[in-house]
């Protein structure tokens, strides 16, 4: 398994030169797909790095980051300070990330590196049959991106511009809440003044 995903990976560092020279999303709503054909996410339930159980269905009503990854895969690490970052920002208006590590010795090389890599958000070791619900996760770093309702409204392959993340991101978590309601407009004025922040500083020749 690692053979395959270690292959994709060598592409993607490939494909991230080659995104150099292609321009960025600037509203986020390139990849985010219309409520009409948004599915539902298949349902997990994996332990995490402490032994608990994490129900994906426990975050109904949350926008949700779903990324697998790999401790060796070098594109996923240089994602993870940013989720690192959206989570610590993020958490207190309904947003989540939850990583699935594919890596085959499991915990043995993933405790440590969420240890080194001061990962603040729940960890989980992925299977076979999650990758096959996903749609058989072939390369890596792979991400979801659920609405409130739990379906997939973004799908990633690769790694992506940071700023593409936060369009998406930004976006989701400004849509209407589970009961119909509007986000509370004071936290997301709060929100979008520093993600409109964060894109001026990545806007800037060399900023990534």
């Amino acid at each position: 398994m690692k053979s395959r995903y270690r292959r994709t990976a060598v592409l993607a560092i490939l494909a991230l030169f080659l995104a150099a020279c292609i321009k960025s999303s600037r509203d986020g709503e390139a990849y985010i797909k219309p409520e009409a054909s948004r599915k539902k996410a298949p349902g997990f339930s994996l332990k995490d790095a402490d032994g608990a159980t994490v129900n994906l269905g426990d975050y109904q009503g949350k926008v949700v980051l779903v990324n697998f990854w790999a401790t060796w895969c070098g594109p996923c690490e240089l994602e993870i300070p940013w989720f690192v970052e959206f989570e610590q920002k993020y958490k207190d208006r309904d947003f989540a990330v939850l990583g699935i590590s594919m890596d085959d010795d499991g915990w043995k090389s993933v405790k440590p590196f969420i240890a080194s890599h001061k990962i603040n958000y729940r960890v989980m070791i992925g299977s076979e049959l999650v990758s096959q619900q996903f749609g058989n996760i072939e390369a890596l770093p792979t991400s979801f991106i659920l609405d409130r309702q739990g379906r997939i409204a973004v799908s990633h392959v690769g790694l992506v511009d940071k700023r593409d993340y936060l369009h998406e991101i930004i976006k989701l978590m400004d849509s209407p809440t589970m009961d119909g309601q509007k986000p509370d407009i004071q936290k997301s004025a709060s929100v979008g003044g520093d993600a409109a922040r964060q894109l001026a500083v990545l806007a800037r020749p060399g900023a990534r």
